[in-house]
């Protein structure tokens, strides 16, 4: 069994450390924390991008646990369409992890910075979107919404992932009408599913660092635990901040590999 953690430098360990709390809070307010925790991975001398993006799918899912259980205890969003979506969404995210190695990222890539930059234009001039619960839908179309919101992302998340939880958030406001923290809450339940279709493909593949994935789990739970304490104290309106500038970074860091895979020579 692969530990991860044998050839390790003290410095190295420490940085994955602080990205894995740092990605927890982020993640826990309004995802996106695979920005910050990936990367990190993928400098770890020796390992592979297979290891670091299994053992960073193993310490995500403590940290969206977590967060999903705190945001329960205090927020209490309906599971009558968490849940659906969540199963729905493990589904789609075992799908796309079993073909991200056959379809590359790239031919995703582009599209997904429009997208964003439309979401983030979208929020920023419509202040008071996500403030209230207000839903679009009601009856089998609510459900059926939330399962399609579901398949879809969790299918990208397993495929590519970055912003997952962000992309959740966005669609709950704006397709079904929720608030931003009832919104956060619901993400984290379904996120919390992604994560595991995923580890689910990736397991029998023998590519999981458990040391690492430990360690990198136990930062991503204080951080969760510590960032949706944070959200529910502040509201909607800060998450609707912290939206704004993770969605910022991911059209950053998505736009920098468009650049670099399509007109760097």
């Amino acid at each position: 069994m692969l530990s991860g953690l044998e050839t390790l430098q003290p410095l190295t360990l420490i940085l994955i450390i602080l990205a894995g709390f740092a990605a927890g809070w982020v993640d826990a307010v309004v995802g996106g924390g695979g920005l910050i925790q990936l990367p990190v991975m993928l400098m770890v001398p020796g390992i592979s991008p297979v290891q670091a993006l299994a053992t960073n799918k193993m310490g995500s899912i403590f940290g969206t646990t977590t967060s999903a259980i705190t945001y329960y205890r205090r927020v209490k969003p309906d599971l009558k369409t968490a849940v659906p979506m969540a199963l729905v969404a493990l589904v789609g995210s075992f799908a796309g992890a079993s073909l991200a190695a056959n379809l590359p990222s790239s031919v995703f890539k582009p599209i997904i910075v429009v997208a964003l930059i439309a979401v983030a234009l979208f929020t920023a001039l419509k202040p008071q979107l996500g403030e209230l619960t207000s839903l679009r839908h009601t009856g089998q179309r609510h459900y059926l919404t939330a399962c399609l919101i579901g398949a879809a992302i969790g299918f990208y998340d397993g495929l590519i992932g970055p912003g997952t939880g962000s992309f959740l958030v966005i669609a709950l406001v704006t397709a079904m009408g929720y608030a931003f923290m009832e919104a956060s809450a619901k993400a984290k339940i379904v996120n919390m599913a992604t994560n595991a279709g995923a580890l689910l493909f990736f397991l029998p593949h023998g590519s999981l660092l458990w040391g690492l994935g430990l360690v990198l789990g136990a930062a991503n739970m204080t951080g969760g635990y510590l960032g949706a304490r944070t959200a529910v104290s502040k509201g909607s309106r800060f998450i609707r901040v912290v939206f704004l500038l993770v969605v910022a970074a991911l059209i950053i860091k998505l736009g920098y590999d468009v650049w670099n895979e399509n007109f760097r020579h």
